[in-house]
């Protein structure tokens, strides 16, 4: 298990890093998201803004699970809408 999430990929416990460009992280429906805070991606009041999955703070996250799509067809629905627009994102081209 890495140790912290970095901008270009992870940190290890041991310091080594490595780039990695997705992430995927499976909770079973908890919403464990501790792990995001260096992020800054909560609001003032704690919530994360969502918009269907994509978080708005920044759209290279999709929390599928959570909030509305936090049943079993609600997450299967919301996981493929997220894929759709993890493909599209990722094939754009990169900023400059």
């Amino acid at each position: 298990m890495f140790s912290r999430i970095v901008p270009d990929g992870v940190r290890w416990r041991d310091g080594a890093a490595q780039d990695v460009g997705v992430i995927l992280w499976c909770t079973g429906f908890r919403p464990a998201l501790d792990h995001l805070a260096s992020l800054r991606l909560r609001r003032p009041l704690g919530g994360i803004v969502v918009d269907g999955t994509r978080v708005v703070a920044d759209p290279r996250i999709h929390l599928v699970g959570y909030g509305p799509s936090a049943s079993t067809v609600g997450a299967n629905r919301a996981g493929r809408a997220a894929v759709r627009e993890l493909r599209e994102l990722l094939a754009a081209p990169a900023p400059v």
